[in-house]
């Protein structure tokens, strides 16, 4: 009976080994497709005080030459205080507030494989300045690089650039945890086994 109970545990840790090595593993035709993984302010967020700025994070570093970012506040304004700024898998665009009320953040980028992504964000701004007078069919104004030519990334603090993982950090610890586990577990029974 000892035989077989090291038989089972030599199996489990097999397998526990082989589904951790495959969730650690990336998935390579998903990994061609970009797509947002955060934004500041958080997509819905209600804010008191306007941003200086607004972060967008992407799972992929984002092309400046294929990427668009437009900001517009209430009555279509356009409040993007200037062009974009890259930094690894972060866009950033200057803030400009204008009146209380909704903003949206629309982006729009290619992936790798050229698969277009595009999406919005949207927060409320619940104090603002007094608002302009502006036409209303005015479109927002839409803000990309203007040049192909890279521009120098602005420094982010290495505590920013260290959490541009894509969050598989955590899937690695994960994963060493299940493999360690899996060998303590069967070298446990192996040991019971010997003695019997």
């Amino acid at each position: 009976m000892g035989g077989r109970v090291a038989r089972v545990a030599r199996t489990w840790a097999v397998v526990l080994g082989v589904v951790a090595a495959s969730a650690l593993l990336p998935a390579a035709p998903a990994a061609a497709h970009n797509s947002l993984t955060g934004s500041d302010p958080r997509d819905g967020a209600r804010l008191a005080a306007a941003p200086e700025r607004i972060e967008l994070r992407f799972l992929a570093t984002p092309k400046e030459a294929t990427t668009e970012v437009t900001v517009a506040g209430p009555d279509n304004v356009a409040a993007a205080g200037g062009a974009p700024t890259f930094a690894g898998k972060r866009v950033t665009v200057p803030f400009r507030p204008g009146a209380a009320g909704l903003y949206i953040v629309t982006y729009r980028l290619a992936s790798d494989d050229g698969h277009p992504v595009k999406g919005e964000i949207r927060f409320t701004l619940t104090t603002g300045t007094p608002a302009e007078s502006p036409s209303a069919s005015a479109p927002p104004t839409t803000v990309a690089p203007t040049s192909a030519a890279p521009s120098p990334a602005s420094p982010t603090p290495a505590a920013a650039e260290a959490d541009d993982d894509g969050g598989t950090g955590w899937l690695w610890a994960a994963g060493a945890v299940v493999v360690l586990a899996a060998l303590g577990g069967g070298l446990l029974l192996r040991r019971r086994a010997a003695r019997r």
